[in-house]
């Protein structure tokens, strides 16, 4: 048995920036170990894994996988998948809705002249804050000083919207430049409420970076050690709604344009909305670009 799948390039307009997805299509009957297995292979930080709906008024069961667990949740492959799925549709579809480990998902399909320009997800889940950590916990784990930390809106910590963080701010875009994973600092932090993974940002943003009004980089550990994302949607969304809950605003739109991956040369550009009504957040939303790279089939031995 032939199964397709497309690879795309996620938060991106042009090719090879942005973080990279593998997305397996006709994905029915695949064992969770095969599943594993693909990702695996593909090398990405994320695989998707596209299934009949459980429920015929959703789009689709969609699973992910990185290089060595499955997650409930994450951003780039809702806003790849959809984008690769409104792509091949008979006729481009508004919304898509995605079953998911953490929830539904729902994901808007934005188009121009007939073709899809950009995808936007909802967070399954709204803010959770969880535990603080120290200024000197946080620089530790990005081979930094406590001074590069900045904490006067909000201390290093735990936060999720379906998948967990460690957000930290840091003072200045060369802090953010020069930081490098500590795998024996991770090691003493991690795992912490569920979280393996520390999520860095600066507002301090240079002329030639802008519209970005945020800078960020995201560790994680890899099958190798300690690796980074060029563009993590999951972590973006709820950094942008600790940063929306933290904003005086009672009812409105926190609206913020986030890069991610420029010390990479994968650069990524992230926007973000967060809706508040009567001074709580009522809904979460990251979308982007992508670019569809390859397509191909696979099939595994045994089955025919």
């Amino acid at each position: 048995m032939k199964r397709r799948y497309v690879t795309v390039d996620v938060f991106t307009d042009r090719a090879f920036g942005g973080n990279p997805l593998g997305v397996v299509l006709d994905a029915g009957g695949l064992s969770t170990a095969q599943m594993q297995a693909i990702a695996r292979e593909f090398n990405y930080s994320e695989t998707t894994f596209v299934l009949p709906p459980r429920d015929p008024a959703n789009d689709a069961h969609v699973r992910i996988f990185t290089v060595n667990r499955e997650l409930p949740f994450a951003g780039h492959p809702n806003v790849g998948t959809a984008f690769v799925l409104a792509v091949q549709a008979a006729k481009l579809p508004a919304r898509l809705l995605f079953e998911e480990g953490a929830g539904l998902v729902p994901v808007e399909i934005v188009t121009e002249g007939g073709r899809v320009v950009s995808t936007e997800f909802t967070a399954p889940q709204l803010l959770k804050r969880m535990s603080h950590l120290s200024a000197e916990q946080a620089a530790s784990c990005l081979s930094l000083s406590a001074s590069d930390v900045k904490a006067d809106r909000h201390a290093p910590q735990i936060i999720s919207v379906g998948l967990s963080f460690l957000a930290v701010e840091l003072a200045s875009r060369d802090a953010l430049r020069r930081a490098r994973p500590d795998a024996a600092a991770f090691a003493k932090t991690f795992p912490c409420d569920d979280s393996d993974a520390v999520y860095f940002y600066t507002r301090d943003v240079p002329s030639n970076e802008r519209p970005c009004e945020l800078q960020a980089r995201m560790f994680h550990p890899g099958v190798s050690g300690l690796s980074e994302d060029p563009a993590t949607g999951s972590a973006t969304a709820a950094a942008a709604a600790l940063l929306a809950d933290l904003d005086g605003m009672k009812d409105g739109e926190l609206r913020l344009q986030i890069g991610q991956g420029f010390d990479m040369g994968r650069p990524s550009i992230l926007l973000t909305r967060v809706r508040k009504q009567n001074g709580a957040i009522a809904s979460i939303h990251v979308g982007g670009a992508s670019v569809q790279i390859m397509e191909g089939t696979f099939s595994l031995a045994g089955e025919e």
